[in-house]
């Protein structure tokens, strides 16, 4: 590639960047991140911004601003839109997690919508069945509520209650409606996804098409993936988000659409009952918090990981990641040993919060984070850590609006397609998350009716002076805290633009689907003697593809806390877009 070509562009980011956060040093290009104008361009706005995995769900929201909407009323339209374009990652079957920041109480508050084992959901349920584990795919996978639509709900309450919105609540449907009815053109992520998983040879995680209403939907004639550019129409999809538009979160939970998805299961012997449905609720609880430089680094508490997200930080206070140069061996490997020390941590305490007690004060204080760091030795990889099971198909999006009202929200179903089970006359694909609790009742994580499992989903966001400066966070399930780390110490310690930050090459520490043992994931761009150099520290090196879809798909919003000017970022590796007006 002649990167000479692109020089004038990247001096453009080099002035934006100073001009848009002047707080922060001025970025260094990596040549190696560069791949074209378009991927470049850091977008700047300042009535509101944008970032998503999917152009049209971007756009949608991004209307809803245009319209006057809140970057809440926003977020929920781009995350329906997401549930229809995007359904090998979120659907209204899944669960989500937000931060909210309301610009007049200078409040941040933290929104968990995921849902609850069923009151059928027992290790002796399982046992009786002869299963060591919890299935990955099928009706016995779909063991957990849907928490999507209560958020979505509990979200928009508090727009109109707490930020004044008057954007009504079946307007924000509109996008969603139309592409699911009307149909929209298969993206590459989709079209991928849908052929990694009518493989036959492997039932346990793929081999989807054995499921008769995802074939009949999702599958071309019902055995054929479609292709990048055909029509997807999910007829009976745009019914149920018709009848959320036209009666509310209650027609789902209490009503119609309950009545289908429960009767569906009961069918096939699945968990989940009416009153399982009746009794859920979102609620409200406190993000949990570190500082990171001048900053402070706002993230989800458990039944997520955005402790051990926020633990990376916390440690890496301890260090002058600067010194140590963006994309060195050095810069990698303090991450990377970062990561072990709080995923430790992680995997120990994660649960629901409400059947165990979870020590987050000690975890994420200043002399924890201290200590963990005195175990790092520069020069060598720690071996002594328990291999990672990374799963997780997942999205994050950011908003933030023109009054200053800033969101992070992440959605999932878990695995691609979750479930795979699509509840005859709803279009919505289950989740599969409670796959994920452990049968062995003295696991912290063992399942028990009406319990949160572990989740890796975590939104992120950086607030300075009180105000919010960075919104961010990605998919990719073990990849999250890893990313997020990536994308901070870019943009704070070597004041890449968004953009910049989420291109530079990135890295995964952990295990794939079906593999004992762990190694680390390095994209290609990353130099030769970099990759042989943490090699020699111990660490188990593959290269992989130089924009890999491992890796997650970042987003990012850099906020001007000065001049309001929003830069928005989005990941190439997927089908992304930032935008604003």
């Amino acid at each position: 590639m002649k990167i000479y070509k692109l020089l004038p562009i990247c001096a453009v980011c080099l002035m934006t960047i100073s001009a848009c956060s002047s707080n922060l040093d001025k970025p260094k290009i990596n040549p190696a991140a560069v791949m074209t104008a378009s991927q470049i361009e850091n977008p700047l706005t300042t009535n509101g911004m944008v970032t998503s995995p999917n152009y049209l769900a971007t756009q949608a929201g991004v209307d809803v601003l245009r319209r006057g909407g809140t970057a809440v009323d926003a977020a929920i339209a781009t995350a329906a839109t997401l549930a229809v374009v995007y359904p090998q990652m979120c659907t209204l079957g899944g669960d989500n997690f937000w931060l909210i920041y309301n610009a007049k109480t200078g409040e941040l508050k933290a929104l968990n919508a995921s849902g609850r084992s069923g009151e059928k959901a027992t290790i002796d349920f399982y046992t009786s069945k002869g299963y060591q584990k919890i299935p990955s795919r099928g009706y016995y996978a779909a063991n957990t509520v849907p928490g999507v639509v209560s958020g979505w709900d509990e979200a928009y309450k508090m727009s109109v209650k707490e930020l004044g919105s008057q954007y009504k609540w079946a307007d924000i449907f509109k996008s969603p409606i139309d592409y699911a009815l009307n149909g929209m053109p298969v993206s590459t992520s989709l079209n991928y996804w849908s052929k990694v998983n009518v493989d036959p040879s492997d039932t346990e995680f793929r081999d989807l098409q054995r499921f008769p209403e995802f074939a009949r939907i999702f599958l071309k004639d019902g055995d054929k993936p479609y292709e990048v550019g055909e029509i997807l129409k999910q007829p009976d999809l745009a019914k149920t988000l018709k009848l959320i538009a036209d009666k509310g979160a209650d027609e789902f939970y209490k009503g119609s659409i309950a009545k289908k998805i429960v009767s569906d299961l009961e069918a096939h012997d699945g968990l989940l009952t009416l009153a399982d449905f009746k009794n859920h609720h979102a609620d409200w609880v406190e993000p949990i918090h570190v500082n990171y430089r001048d900053t402070v680094a706002y993230n989800f508490p458990p039944n997520t990981q955005g402790m051990a997200s926020l633990e990376i930080l916390n440690i890496l206070n301890n260090f002058d990641v600067k010194s140590l140069g963006e994309g060195s061996a050095d810069y990698y490997h303090v991450i990377i040993e970062a990561t072990k020390q709080a995923f430790a941590d992680r995997d120990k305490y994660l649960t629901d919060p409400e059947f165990a007690d979870i020590p987050l004060d000690y975890l994420l204080s200043a002399q924890h984070g201290k200590d963990q760091a005195k175990l790092i030795n520069m020069q060598h990889a720690a071996d002594k850590v328990e291999p990672l099971d990374p799963k997780g198909d997942t999205v994050w999006l950011g908003v933030v609006d023109k009054y200053g009202n800033a969101v992070s929200l992440i959605q999932s179903i878990y695995h691609d397609f979750g479930s795979g089970i699509v509840p005859e006359g709803t279009g919505v694909i289950l989740q599969n998350r409670g796959s994920f609790f452990s049968l062995d009742k003295n696991h912290v994580n063992a399942l028990m009716p009406h319990k949160r499992t572990f989740h890796t989903l975590n939104p992120a966001m950086l607030l300075k002076n009180g105000k919010p400066l960075l919104v961010y966070g990605t998919m990719g399930g073990e990849g999250q805290p890893q990313t997020q780390a990536a994308v901070v110490t870019r943009v704070i310690d070597f004041g890449m633009t968004p953009q910049m930050a989420i291109n530079s090459p990135r890295w995964l520490y952990g295990r794939t689907w079906g593999k004992a043992s762990n190694d680390l994931k390095m994209e290609g761009r990353i130099p030769d003697e970099v990759l042989k150099d943490l090699e020699k520290r111990g660490h188990p090196v593959k290269k992989v593809e130089d924009f890999t879809d491992t890796m997650g798909h970042a987003g990012a919003i850099l906020i001007n806390q000065n001049s309001g000017v929003m830069q928005g970022g989005t990941d190439p590796r997927g089908d992304g877009l930032a935008a604003g007006f």
